[in-house]
């Protein structure tokens, strides 16, 4: 009772806008210093690893760009692996690199969307503006090339639904051209900011210990030092046929890892070059070797496949046998990030929570699942 009568405690959310969704942190406050954060999770709990215990794998294939709607290629990736590795489905060459191309741009994109929300977070409201503008031409290409701006089912089974017409490869290779000058302009009102980095230096601090203590991975892990990077350390698709550097900063706090977030713009840029190059100067139109469309019996087997994300490892287990999956187990990067909060917050000011939070690049769909 003593320290209740020092303290003050107060709910931030579920329905605070800089929450990144429907997120719910208990925070005890000695006046303007946080003493302890407890985050509440699973308001927008779906239940989706349990869906697929009673569809076939063809209809749970499309529920999965649903778990992070911001990365949906990634998800749908790490699902479609594993069904591939448990019937021993080959994925032509020219799949493997339509499959990269897909999802470095959709890592852009995340990456984009997350600049913008995040200054909007501190205050600043064009950045959010100059973000979406550029994002927006990501999203009509993948209109275009899927018929969908988020949820796209593009990839299948042994491969992706159909290939890439040139006039799309024509809009990439213009976006890929403009976006350095883009990013370029985000530095200019960013970077170097004073109020900017008055916010974020040295604020939610994430010493390399912490981040593996937690399982941390993507560009928060990256961001304290960690060259983590699963395209670099265990190659997937052509990954280890493309030549790109690892985003990595060692200052471990909110200000490290936008760089990070700034430097992946780059390197993600690069991939789409060189995925465009194989694509234009590629001869083999087969981007699919099933002899089925859907596949009906997979055989009894398990398989985990994990991907590098936008928010760090996705990971997807599938238990196979007969129709439908026995068990599938998703393992995405924002559930570790929230689990976080609490070691990154404490003792600091409220004003500062924003910056932190929004620093770890979090979507709740991901975290209940």
């Amino acid at each position: 009772m003593t320290n209740l009568l020092k303290t003050m405690e107060i709910n931030l959310g579920p329905q605070h806008p800089s929450t990144h969704g429907v997120l719910r942190l208990v925070l005890e406050l000695d006046g303007e210093v946080i003493k302890s954060c407890t985050p509440i999770v699973g308001y927008l709990h779906r239940g989706i690893e349990k869906m697929a215990e009673s569809r076939s794998y063809l209809q749970y294939l499309p529920i999965v760009d649903r778990i992070d709607y911001l990365g949906g290629f990634f998800n749908s990736y790490a699902f479609c692996d594993c069904i591939e590795h448990i019937a021993n489905v080959e994925v032509p060459e020219k799949a493997q690199y339509i499959r990269v191309l897909c999802m470095e741009l959709n890592r852009i994109a995340s990456h984009l969307l997350w600049l913008g929300t995040f200054m909007l977070d501190l205050g600043a409201s064009s950045p959010l503006f100059y973000c979406f503008r550029d994002r927006e031409r990501i999203l009509h290409i993948f209109e275009e090339l899927t018929g969908q701006r988020m949820m796209y089912n593009y990839f299948t089974f042994g491969g992706v639904r159909w290939n890439i017409p040139d006039a799309i490869l024509d809009s990439i290779s213009v976006f890929v051209a403009d976006l350095p000058n883009c990013i370029k302009d985000y530095e200019n009102i960013i970077t170097n900011n004073p109020i900017f980095i008055s916010r974020c230096k040295n604020k939610g601090v994430l010493s390399k210990k912490t981040a593996l203590q937690y399982s941390i991975t993507g560009p928060n892990l990256r961001a304290s030092g960690v060259a983590l990077d699963f395209r670099k350390s265990n190659p997937y698709l052509v990954y280890d046929k493309l030549n790109f550097d690892i985003a990595i900063n060692s200052e471990c706090d909110a200000l490290a890892r936008y760089k990070v977030r700034i430097s992946e713009l780059y390197s993600s840029l690069e991939i789409v070059r060189q995925c465009l190059d194989y694509i234009r100067q590629s001869n083999d139109e087969v981007i699919n070797k099933t002899l089925k469309p859907v596949i009906l019996n997979i055989p009894d087997g398990e398989y985990t496949s994990s991907v590098e994300a936008p928010r760090g490892l996705t990971s997807c287990t599938v238990k196979a046998g007969g129709k439908n999956p026995y068990r599938v187990k998703w393992r995405t990067g924002s559930y570790y990030a929230v689990q976080l909060l609490p070691e990154l917050i404490n003792n600091s000011e409220i004003a500062d929570v924003m910056a932190i939070f929004g620093s770890l690049d979090v979507i709740l769909p991901e975290v209940d699942k």
